[in-house]
């Protein structure tokens, strides 16, 4: 990934000399288990924990001549550890290595995004609370329809990104399985006591059963769990898109002081997070695909997948990572505008009350079809000529024979559209 979009905290789990030092704690646990199963000396132990050690150039220098990482990887260790190095790496395969490495930074690196995600969670909370009151227009196909709260638009946020958390929590569960299993995952040179212990001194499980590797489903539902938070968050940002609109502007994202939109035009204040947001989602779910393509190899295995999740591994962690973090500073800062809400929502002259009123005339005792005929035909007049629709139902002679002029006022009650939404915030936020 490009530094760009590359936080400190995500790099690091992702660069050589970490995926080394887990490969190599990896073969050492592996010897300790060995010895304590009376299956190397002692001795030749003790050199292999102290004396193990490798350089990154020196594993690039080996593997440009031998064009294999694990092997260059071993020999390079054998460098520092000498004679005893023999006893390394016996019964094993590369995949031992590589996969339960692999899950060790998966593992490392959910748990940063998790940590993001419930950043973000919060700051959403708090937005919603704030506004949990303020009306504004919902819409329908883009169309208005009937009003809602800022609020209530931001909880639907955060009860989705809490969702993502749990996905993640099982995605994380799902992919944390180790294997120190043999060429063919029959533990034919090596006792399935080695992986038992190698996994559990790693916080990883043990497969119950692989091939050369561990199979690539758990591989599938980690990355399509980062692409639907990566679609969570392309949600929210389009939102944010469509309210920052010129003849919208329900909100907008915070524009620093020194902060440039157009190279051409002063004037612009562009939704620049937004968009980067929308972009790199797709991204995201692109590598999702690659994972499920991922699944099906040949046989016992074969590498078409490894060079896939070279890329897709850091790419999608470094991705959700950066996301998250710039989505919740974001949010944080967003910019809401409740008087330029409220214009939007009056703009349609109270047709947004069509669905009270038809209720209302139901009530007194006409058919629905008839209420809907009566309450239409006087909507399509105040939406074609701009007239008030209030006024309108008073004049219709049909509908002030069924309601009178205070039961049709009392109708066009903004207040009234909203007074479930505190059940809702109990639901959600249980308080």
């Amino acid at each position: 990934m490009i530094p760009r979009y590359t936080l400190p905290e995500m790099a690091s789990i992702w660069e050589p000399k970490n995926k080394f030092k887990i490969w190599l704690k990896i073969e050492v646990l592996a010897c300790e288990a060995l010895a304590k199963r009376g299956e190397i000396p002692k001795s030749a132990l003790k050199d292999i924990q102290e004396k193990s050690d490798f350089k990154v150039e020196r594993i690039d220098e080996i593997e440009r001549e031998v064009k294999h990482d694990v092997i260059a990887f071993l020999t390079c260790v054998a460098e520092y550890v000498g004679d005893s190095a023999r006893y390394m790496h016996l019964g094993m395969t590369s995949s031992d290595v590589l996969d339960t490495a692999l899950a060790v930074q998966l593992k490392q690196a959910s748990n940063l995004i998790l940590k993001e995600l419930k950043a973000f969670q919060t700051v959403l909370k708090n937005q919603a609370l704030k506004h949990k009151m303020t009306p504004v227009m919902g819409r329908s196909h883009g169309i208005h329809a009937e009003p809602l709260t800022f609020g209530l638009k931001v909880a639907n946020w955060y009860e989705e990104v809490g969702r993502n958390i749990e996905r993640l929590k099982r995605a994380r569960q799902s992919i944390s399985y180790g294997q120190v299993s043999g060429a063919v995952g029959t533990f034919a040179c090596i006792h399935p006591e080695v992986e038992e212990y190698v996994c559990s001194k790693l916080g990883l499980k043990a497969a119950p059963v692989s091939t050369q590797i561990i199979q690539r489903d758990r591989h599938a539902e980690f990355f399509t769990t980062l692409a639907i938070v990566a679609g969570t968050i392309d949600k929210i940002a389009t939102e944010i898109r469509h309210l920052q609109r010129t003849e919208v502007l329900e909100a907008e994202e915070f524009f620093s002081s020194g902060q440039k939109g157009s190279s051409a035009m002063p004037h612009k204040r562009n939704p620049v997070v937004s968009e980067q947001m929308c972009g790199l989602a797709r991204m995201v779910r692109s590598n999702a695909f690659a994972a499920l393509e991922n699944m099906p190899l040949w046989h016992e295995r074969d590498i078409s997948h490894s060079s896939v999740e070279r890329v897709i591994a850091p790419d999608s962690t470094i991705l959700i990572h950066y996301m998250l973090r710039k989505m919740t500073k974001m949010m944080e800062h967003l910019i809401v505008y409740p008087k330029n809400m409220m214009r939007n929502l009056e703009k349609t002259e109270g047709l947004i009350f069509s669905q009270s009123v038809l209720l209302a005339l139901v009530e007194k005792g006409i058919s629905r079809e008839e209420a809907y005929s009566l309450v239409q035909k006087n909507a399509m007049q105040s939406w074609t000529k701009g007239k008030d629709f209030l006024t309108l139902l008073k004049k219709d002679k049909k509908v002030s024979s069924l309601l009178t002029k205070k039961e049709i006022e009392k109708i066009f009650n903004l207040k009234a559209q909203f007074k479930n939404v505190d059940i809702i915030f109990k639901r959600i936020f249980k308080q």
